[in-house]
């Protein structure tokens, strides 16, 4: 990883076309031709008699499936390849900066939708692209053990893993540049406030990113919408800049460019465990996401979106998925990540998720005039 990739915003750096392939077979002569094989002129068949005649093909069942991942690369890729492997659909992705990105492409295409399903980021950002019609309802069988948390009410999304809030620290510069001036290792979000941070300190944007939004709703749910706001203003006078993920936040830190970043702990974790210098803090009163999948209406393999959606919540995929990614499973049987805090000794902060949700277009809009951006 380089500097240089560390600070370069994710863009979409891939196009998907959607092709539809029909398949013509024949038996040796023109299907139109009324010439037999004699090279004399036959009876055209009365319409009736011809529909009789000729057996109607079955329509091939599609074998694609294609994904907007709101998601790591290593892990939309090992997603991809284990689909494959136990269903033999191809997947295609485009994989996007965050889940605001990605809902933010669904409506733009709702005229002639190009996605079948999209995974990734928190539920906020699925209630309302539901609200607006554009996704298609979905009851997987598979979710019936599931705490209803992990379940849309309204039967549009499905949780399908969780992820909490944490303080990454490039340890090597804490140690180098803030604890020569009595600066603690932070234990709260209002630690974040000390001025010793400023320019030292990198977020996310809540317009792009679903950890950055559900990071201010954590704001306003522990401290009241007044104090929230009031935090918020001076939190952004350490922040360096906005990134467009949350995960971009982690390679800065990582490679030394920035001592603090505000980040999901999985992902944390995972970089940690590739030999940088990261400490990760979980604050008291953190929040934590839901992430969804949905299948977008109007894709032209909603069935396989479906099976997608099913597939997701089995326990080997939610194996699989914990113990690369280091996210919490929704499945009870499925153990806690490796290295991770338990989630029973996270204090989270008391989280209205369909307030969150509600509000959010205009806490975000709110955000962006605060910060002038």
């Amino acid at each position: 990883m380089s500097k240089r990739f560390g600070m370069k915003m994710m863009g979409i750096t891939a196009a998907i076309v959607v092709g539809m392939v029909t398949v013509l077979s024949g038996c040796g002569t023109n299907s139109n031709s009324n010439i037999t094989a004699s090279g004399t002129a036959a009876p055209s068949p009365s319409p009736s008699a011809a529909a009789s005649s000729t057996p109607k093909a079955d329509t091939p069942a599609s074998k694609k499936l294609v994904v907007y991942a709101a998601l790591n690369e290593d892990d939309i890729v090992q997603i991809q390849k284990k689909f494959k492997e136990d269903t033999g659909i191809d997947i295609e992705y485009l994989r996007l900066s965050g889940a605001g990105e990605a809902s933010t492409r669904v409506q733009a295409e709702k005229a002639a939708p190009k996605a079948d399903i999209m995974i990734g980021g928190s539920v906020e950002f699925y209630d309302p692209l539901a609200q607006q019609g554009l996704l298609e309802k979905y009851a997987s069988p598979n979710a019936k053990d599931l705490d209803k948390q992990f379940i849309d009410p309204n039967g549009y999304w499905q949780g399908w893993y969780m992820g909490v809030l944490g303080i990454v620290l490039n340890k090597e510069r804490f140690q180098k540049e803030l604890e020569p001036k009595g600066v603690q290792m932070p234990k709260t979000w209002d630690d974040l406030l000390d001025p010793r941070y400023k320019g030292l300190l990198i977020s996310s944007n809540p317009n792009t990113a679903g950890a950055a939004y559900i990071f201010m709703a954590d704001q306003m749910f522990r401290l009241g919408e007044d104090n929230g706001w009031d935090y918020l203003k001076k939190l952004n006078a350490n922040v360096h800049h906005y990134t467009a993920a949350a995960g971009d936040g982690i390679n800065l830190t990582a490679t030394g460019e920035f001592v603090a970043a505000m980040a999901w702990m999985h992902d944390s974790v995972k970089t940690a465990k590739q030999g940088y210098p990261l400490q990760v803090v979980v604050p008291d009163q953190t929040a934590a996401e839901i992430g969804g999948a949905a299948v977008v209406k109007g894709g032209a393999n909603t069935d396989n979106a479906k099976k997608f959606i099913d597939w997701l919540l089995t326990k080997p995929v939610q194996e699989m998925n914990t113990n690369s990614s280091n996210r919490y499973s929704v499945r009870k049987d499925v153990a806690p990540p490796a290295g991770m805090v338990k989630l029973e000794d996270v204090k989270l902060v008391n989280y209205d998720r369909s307030q969150a949700s509600a509000k959010k277009a205009d806490e975000v809009k709110k955000f962006t005039d605060l910060i002038g951006k």
